[in-house]
């Protein structure tokens, strides 16, 4: 037979289809969009949300087996320091019998003054217990998740503080869960005031070797800062309520070559080891309307012609 007869193509088992050059740099372009799209335009928000709805229970049966075996180490744990904590308590209870009977009269007389000079009363924001089920994945964030989400009402950009002071800040909701970043997160930031002082200034989150603490920037080198002065929230941000406890100042850099000093704080809160928190409405959530303003007015009005009245049948009657 001869040589050029013969079909020189490949058989059909070995037909790969596409080049694997070609398959890579369609895929590349593809996860390149993505990432573009979900960074600026928010595309993925809605796939990512339903995902983790999907993916809740597969989560909620993975952590259970967990969560039995750290509950029985943290029972017997518990059980220890509650013996302990029932002997202190039983200590500082004769102390906190003698300041309750002083309590009820300051806080009659701290009324009377504040209705004396007009004073607005501070109201607390609505809240919201919430259970940490685990730190997230990315290794160079400082955030957790909680197990309340959309359904029970959490809202993207809640203040979460624990028993000692802010934990940080909600930045993510989805349906069931909700991831919160600390206040030690670079990306955090948070207005906060001096006690001591009254100054404002803004504390920014320091994830970096020095311990994951929080730092005042662009503060003057002769600014009246002291180490030990504490740092609570301003309020003026409208998101966190004013008078939240934040941060202690624990190391104060002055140089000589800088007009600005380098302030280290220690955030009050415990967030790398929080176990339960609470979750508040942002302050600048509408509150309900109040009462029509013209409703004492009418009642007014509507006396008046009572009044006339009266007074036409007495002198009738005169």
């Amino acid at each position: 037979m001869p040589l050029g007869t013969l079909d020189r193509t490949a058989p059909p088992l070995f037909n790969q289809g596409q080049s694997a050059l070609s398959k890579l740099i369609f895929f590349g372009a593809l996860s390149l969009f993505l990432m573009v799209a979900d960074a600026r335009l928010n595309l993925v928000q809605p796939i990512r949300a339903a995902v983790g709805a999907v993916l809740y229970p597969v989560q909620w049966l993975a952590l259970k087996p967990v969560q039995f075996v750290s509950g029985a180490n943290r029972y017997f744990e518990d059980l220890q320091v509650a013996q302990r904590n029932e002997d202190t308590a039983r200590r500082a209870l004769m102390v906190q019998a003698e300041r309750a009977s002083q309590a009820d009269t300051l806080a009659q007389e701290n009324a009377r003054l504040r209705a004396l000079l007009e004073l607005r009363q501070t109201t607390l924001a609505p809240s919201r217990a919430a259970e940490v089920l685990y730190d997230a994945a990315d290794p160079y964030t400082r955030k957790i998740v909680i197990d309340q989400g959309l359904t029970q009402g959490v809202a993207p950009g809640s203040p979460v503080i624990d028993a000692n002071g802010v934990l940080g800040q909600v930045t993510q909701v989805l349906p069931f869960t909700s991831e919160v970043t600390l206040v030690i997160d670079r990306d955090l930031s948070i207005p906060v005031q001096n006690t001591r002082t009254g100054v404002r200034s803004v504390a920014f989150g320091d994830a970096s070797a020095h311990g994951g603490g929080l730092e005042l920037r662009f503060m003057a080198a002769n600014a009246d800062l002291r180490e030990g002065d504490l740092l609570s929230t301003s309020g003026v941000d409208g998101v966190y309520p004013p008078g939240l406890p934040v941060a202690k100042i624990e190391r104060i850099e002055r140089r000589a070559d800088s007009a600005f000093a380098r302030i280290y704080c220690v955030p009050l809160a415990h967030v790398t080891a929080a176990r339960y928190v609470l979750v508040l409405a942002p302050t600048g959530t509408p509150a309900s309307p109040p009462a029509p303003a013209h409703a004492p007015a009418a009642k007014k009005n509507e006396a008046k012609p009572a009044a006339k009245a009266d007074k036409k049948t007495a002198e009738r009657a005169r």
